[in-house]
């Protein structure tokens, strides 16, 4: 058995569990489109699928609203990680969300522009620009990361301590947040799970839009048989894929689902676990 990592500073003690809940607010740039859709057989080589950028749209024009309101109604913070293409082009809605008490973090300029294919002078660029226009129109500086695809390069990590980020989502290897090391200095890794997350679940795997609330529930109820080790559960949605009805319905749903469980599990964020680990 792996030693267990101590909890961060601030950790309800009688609570080993964060469920953090995070919205992904994805853009393309006007000559890209997502590589994934609904229709689910990807266009030739060199053809801009028109269907799957009008899909992805759907989540600034509409869904990220909705998934506004439902945050709202039940109290719930959340990290908003936005495409800085979107917030040059949305500027009311990333308004919107900052005047709602939500975080918004950086997350890439366009989700094909994947870091680890850029050249250093490329990924500062970017990152640069989405640090800008995010600031810019939220009226708040992002201090949080997570990449497209979930896919840094060798240099992210270092480019965002240099930068004045606090924490980088793009760590797949621990339960717990905790310091990692970099040339410029350390940052927060937070871990970023991907068990109750609407699109690998409904997109990719072609799962019932149930499926999210139940598997959400079936590791609530069964957590204390693990010996109720602390650990961070994501219940992470796509504006353009779960903000849509069927997909707000289980996104509230799990959300209610998560406060039954509060005897062992806390609702968070990870702006907050990241502030606990730089506490610590």
């Amino acid at each position: 058995m792996s030693p267990a990592k101590a909890l961060p500073a601030g950790w309800p003690a009688d609570k080993p569990l964060a469920l953090s809940v995070s919205v992904m607010l994805e853009g393309w740039t006007d000559d890209a489109a997502p590589g994934i859709g609904p229709m689910g057989n990807p266009l030739k080589a060199g053809v801009l699928d028109l269907q799957a950028r009008s899909w992805a749209e759907y989540g600034p024009k509409v869904g990220a609203w909705r998934l506004l309101d439902i945050l709202g109604r039940l109290k719930i913070r959340s990290v908003f990680y936005v495409s800085g293409i979107l917030a040059e082009r949305y500027p009311e809605l990333m308004r919107a969300i900052a005047d709602a008490g939500h975080v918004v973090a950086g997350h890439g300029w366009s989700q094909h522009i994947i870091p680890s294919y850029q050249t250093a002078d490329e990924e500062a660029r970017d990152l640069a620009r989405c640090l800008a226009e995010i600031e810019k129109s939220a009226g708040q500086r992002p201090t949080g990361w997570l990449s497209p695809r979930c896919t840094p390069s060798t240099r992210t990590s270092e480019l965002l301590a240099k930068s004045g980020f606090d924490w980088h989502a793009d760590f797949f290897d621990s339960d717990l947040p905790y310091r990692h090391a970099t040339p410029a200095g350390a940052i927060t890794a937070v871990p970023f799970t991907m068990e109750v997350n609407d699109m690998p679940l409904y997109v990719r795997y072609g799962s019932e839009p149930e499926a999210f609330t139940r598997i959400l529930e079936r590791i609530l109820s069964n957590w204390p048989r693990l010996g109720r080790p602390a650990g961070c559960l994501d219940i992470t949605v796509h504006a353009h894929v779960f903000g849509r009805p069927i997909g707000a319905i289980e996104f509230m749903n799990s959300l209610e689902a998560a406060r039954r469980y509060g005897d062992w599990a806390w609702l968070t964020d990870h702006r907050r676990l990241a502030d606990l680990c730089k506490a610590g």
